[in-house]
Formats: structure tokens, C-alpha cells, sequence
């Protein structure tokens, strides 16, 4: 199972974090490792003083795939879910201002918190979503506003990876991260579903 992650595919998150708009997908990925699965607890890493919650809509593969064209990426998978892309922030920020990779940042192990998958056709274009602390709503936004779709991005992604069933794509995160503290509950929906709930430890 590989996990990628898309970077800046919402506009005004890129701009919150002083980012340049892509042109085209930014690809990172985490390790298996990296997976949380629903109704397991995040531990905060202790080489961390500043992490950050990432909300993200999270596509399953779901057949195996390569050179896929954008027409036919629908194939590839049926199932959502909301996930939690966790960022080490201060390390992340000290290693790219030295121009070093920074997946120590993305890919610690918990770092990739996913909720269950429910049926993509349970859903209407555009697909909302919003991820909860404490009960107050910090992240919500829909599809609409995805700069690169899924399907630009199962295609883009099938240039240079081999898909396979079981692959995860978390798909970009909105405006609106932050720091996440010791005992915040996390709850994650798609629509009005709730799919992913997280204590903070």
C-alpha cells in the first residue's frame, strides 16, 4: 500500500502558508507506517513542538493502473473518506529553509490519520466537507474549489507510480490549519457523515 499526498490543492491554503500556486500536482508520500486508522488515538511526537492538522478527502484505489487517462479515472476508485494529513510544522519549516527533503515532517509514524469509506455515489457533485475540534468547526470547504480534480490527479499520479489496490490519495487540504494540543477531539465528516473521530494524546 503506498499513501500519497497532494500539496497545495487549494488555492487560499497555498496563500496562508505563503505558498506559490502550482501548476501543476505536488506529490509527496508517506510510509504504510505513517496510517491511523479510525477510532485509534494520535500520539503528538515528542520531536515536535508545533504540529498541525491537515484535513483532507482521501480517495481508495481500487484496481490496479498505469498511464491513466483522465477520462477513464473514475474507474479506479468508489470510496471516500475524510483524513488527517498530521504536519510537523517547525521541521518542516527548518528543512525546507535549508532546501532538504522534509518527509520526517509528513511521514512519522500516526501521521496519516484516515476515518472509514463510504460510497462515493452516497454523495452530490460538489462533495462537502469540514473536520471538527472540540465541537467548533476550523476546516470546511468542497470539491468546487480543488484546484487539480481527482481524476487530473489519479492520472497525473499514474504517470510515474504504479497504482495497485489499496492506495491511498489524500487528495489536499483547505484553509484553516493549525496546531492541534494533548486531549483535542478531532471528528472529520463528508456531508453531513460522520467517518473519522480522534482523540489527541
Amino acid at each position: 500500500m503506498k499513501i500519497f499526498c497532494i500539496g497545495r490543492n487549494y488555492a487560499e491554503h497555498a496563500k496562508e502558508l505563503q505558498n506559490e500556486v502550482p501548476q501543476e500536482p505536488v506529490i509527496f508520500m508517506k510510509p504504510p507506517t505513517a496510517l491511523l486508522k479510525y477510532g485509534l488515538p494520535f500520539f503528538l511526537p515528542d520531536f515536535s513542538d508545533d504540529v498541525h492538522y491537515e484535513a483532507e478527502l482521501v480517495l481508495k484505489i481500487t484496481r490496479q493502473g498505469k498511464h491513466i487517462q483522465e477520462k477513464f479515472a473514475h474507474k479506479y476508485f468508489d470510496h471516500i473518506s475524510l483524513g488527517i494529513d498530521f504536519t510537523a510544522r517547525d521541521i518542516q519549516q527548518r528543512l525546507k529553509q535549508k532546501g532538504l527533503p522534509w518527509e520526517i515532517s509528513k511521514g512519522f509514524d500516526g501521521s496519516a490519520a484516515v476515518g472509514d469509506f463510504v460510497p462515493l455515489e452516497d454523495f452530490p457533485a460538489p462533495i462537502t466537507f469540514h473536520l471538527e475540534i472540540d465541537g467548533k468547526t476550523v476546516q470546511q470547504s468542497d470539491t468546487s474549489f480543488l484546484l487539480f480534480s481527482f481524476s487530473r490527479l489519479i492520472s497525473f499520479i499514474s504517470q510515474y507510480f504504479t497504482l495497485q489496490t489499496g492506495d491511498l490519495i489524500y487528495t489536499g487540504t483547505p484553509a484553516g490549519v493549525g496546531k492541534v494540543y494533548v486531549n483535542n477531539h478531532l471528528t472529520g465528516y463528508v456531508e453531513d457523515q460522520k467517518v473519522l473521530d480522534l482523540i489527541v494524546k
